[in-house]
C-alpha cells in the first residue's frame, strides 16, 4: 500500500499508568465507531508500523489503547506524540452526500465571484477548524471549511464552491 492509502486517525497523547496503556486523541466525530479496532499503524521515523490492538477503552469522551508488545511505560513513552493511521478502506461508510475531508484533496475550488481559484493540495486539521490548502498562483492559500465559506461540495464533479470573505485571497497574494 502507498502512503495515500492511509488516513490520519489521531495521535498518541501520553502513557496511562505503568503497563503501556496509551491515551489517544482521535480526530473523528464518533470515537465509538472504533471500538472494534483490531490493528493500527503508528508513524515511526517516517514509516507506518503496524500494531495489533488488544483493547480499546472508553471513559467518557476519552479513549485509550492497549497494544500488543507495548507493556511498559518506557515503551509507551517512546510513542508519545506519534500519529495514528488506518487504511482508507477501513473508514466507516458515510451517508449519501457526505464525505471525508481527505477526499477533497485534488478537488477544484471555485468562488462565486472570482471563478476558478485553484486545487486543494492539503487539508489541515486544526483544533479550532479545518482548513483547505489551495494552491493559487503558486501560493498556498488557507480556506476555512466553515459552512458559510465552503458552500457546496459536488463530489461527482470533484468541485467545491466557496464564498470567500472579501480580501481573503489578497492577504495571501499581495505580498
Amino acid at each position: 500500500m502507498n502512503r495515500e492509502d492511509y488516513y490520519e486517525l489521531g495521535y498518541i497523547a501520553k502513557p496511562v499508568g505503568l503497563n503501556g496503556e496509551l491515551a489517544v486523541i482521535l480526530d473523528v466525530d464518533d470515537v465509538e465507531e472504533y471500538e472494534d479496532l483490531e490493528s493500527i499503524f503508528i508513524e515511526v521515523n517516517g514509516d507506518l508500523v503496524p500494531y495489533l490492538v488488544e483493547e480499546v477503552k472508553f471513559k467518557g469522551n476519552k479513549v485509550s489503547l492497549i497494544l500488543e508488545d507495548i507493556n511498559s511505560i518506557e515503551k509507551a513513552e517512546k510513542l508519545r506524540g506519534k500519529k495514528l493511521y488506518l487504511p482508507v478502506e477501513e473508514l466507516p461508510d458515510l451517508d449519501e452526500g457526505s464525505y471525508y475531508l481527505h477526499e477533497l484533496i485534488g478537488y477544484q475550488v471555485f468562488d462565486y465571484i472570482k471563478g476558478y481559484i485553484g486545487n486543494v493540495k492539503l487539508i489541515y486539521n486544526l483544533p479550532t477548524q479545518d482548513l483547505l490548502a489551495v494552491e493559487v498562483q503558486g501560493t498556498e492559500v488557507m480556506i476555512p471549511t466553515h459552512e458559510d465559506i465552503m458552500v457546496e461540495v459536488k463530489q461527482e464533479e470533484r468541485r467545491i464552491n466557496v464564498q470567500l470573505p472579501e480580501g481573503l485571497l489578497e492577504i495571501y497574494l499581495n505580498k
